[in-house]
């Protein structure tokens, strides 16, 4: 016993205008609004026979509409008697044999609800009188997370230990409301005219909420920089939102239960800013670096370096000292930096032949590296000219 489906999916405005008299959910409620009583629209006519009660109670003949991205709970005696997840046109008969307590529909939702159903279901006969209250099942957004002090977590990447203050939000869903109205709500929201909002900030129960993400921060850090998958990158946090969440969801759960207790969980992180301590700071400056160096960019750099001595080194010691920077060039292999080693060369010639410096004042005079008159000058100090 309980309710009766009048019509399944979107419901309008034929069925508003068929039905003078329903319970739907109030008009201009927060994004954020997460749990809130019924209310009737229109005259009395319709109501069943409640044709005095409260504003949330429902009888006989009530007429309830469910829209798209909500569910309809049912309380006696602070008991759940019903609950819809379906959105449709729903009639509420205490003595009607096709009347059914739960529409939990084939949505992802469903296997959770129907589980909690059997959990807490209503065992006595359901009353002629039944309270309504409506919950959301879209995602709660703007639900805000910072820390006042650097957190800290051990990072693969890094290979030591990081620190930071952090701040964010985060988008919450229910994906179990039997499970977050009998575990999470305090009593005094199941009320008409109460909204239990996440975002309110003298809602106790949602402060709880935000003091649990900060204190799930670090191991969520930890998660994420250590999954091989994600790279092991700390700088990816801020752009990997939904990569993040799971860490974060994951977190809560191993510390709080969200969803196995409350029926919650984050689906979207948004990462606002990261302030690294010093000490990372300075990480993370040498890890930039190191990859600035790596690979075809590092003999990039290399060579501009080498290049940058052999100038230096033709401004303060002449043709004398660019000859010793073009040896030493040649001897860390300048312009073949990744190729494989080559066989080993017959013992070169003693540095006093003046061949050998010759021949390599020629070599470093066809690839531009000094001036004819530099060659001019080197070749008459070799020869005593």
């Amino acid at each position: 016993m309980g309710l009766v489906q009048a019509v399944v999916g979107a419901v309008g405005g034929m069925l508003a205008d068929q039905w003078k008299d329903f319970y739907t959910v109030p008009t201009g409620l927060p994004s954020t609004a997460a749990l809130f009583a019924a209310v009737p629209q229109g005259t009395n006519a319709g109501r069943g026979s409640n044709t005095g009660g409260s504003s949330n109670i429902i009888s006989n003949g009530s007429k309830i509409i469910v829209p798209e991205g909500y569910g309809l709970l049912l309380f006696q005696d602070g008991k759940i008697t019903s609950f819809v997840a379906e959105p449709g046109g729903y009639e509420w008969r205490s003595d009607d044999l096709n009347s059914q307590s739960i529409f939990a529909g084939d949505g992802i939702v469903s296997p959770l609800i129907k589980q909690s159903w059997e959990r807490f279901k209503f065992g006595g006969q359901p009353g002629s009188q039944q309270a309504a209250f409506f919950v959301s099942l879209k995602e709660l957004p703007d639900n805000r997370f910072g820390t006042q002090s650097e957190i800290y977590w051990d990072d693969a990447f890094l290979n030591t230990q990081v620190g930071a203050v952090t701040r964010g939000s985060y988008t919450l869903k229910i994906v179990d409301p039997i499970l977050f109205v009998k575990n999470f709500v305090p009593v005094n929201y199941l009320r008409p005219g109460k909204i239990f909002d996440f975002t309110d900030l003298d809602n106790a129960a949602a402060s709880q909420l935000f003091n649990e993400v900060v204190g799930s921060l670090a191991p969520a850090f930890s998660l994420y920089t250590n999954d091989p998958a994600k790279g092991n990158r700390i700088t990816k946090l801020q752009q990997d939102s939904l990569g993040f969440a799971k860490s974060l969801s994951d977190a809560v759960e191993q510390g709080y239960q969200w969803k196995s207790d409350r029926g919650l969980a984050i689906v979207k992180t948004a990462i606002v800013s990261i302030e690294y301590d010093a000490n990372t700071r300075e990480l993370l400056k040498t890890v930039q670096r190191a990859d600035a160096l790596s690979g075809a960019r590092g003999n990039s750099n290399l060579q501009a370096s080498v290049a940058q001595g052999i100038q230096s080194a033709g401004q303060t010691g002449g043709a004398a000292g660019l000859m010793g920077v073009g040896m030493a060039s040649g001897m860390f292999g300048v312009g073949n930096l990744q190729q494989p080693a080559a066989p080993t060369a017959p013992a070169a010639p003693t540095a006093d032949d003046p061949v050998a410096k010759l021949k390599k004042a020629k070599e470093m005079l066809d690839l531009g590296l000094i001036s004819p008159g530099d060659y001019d000058a080197l070749k008459a100090k070799v020869l005593g000219l």
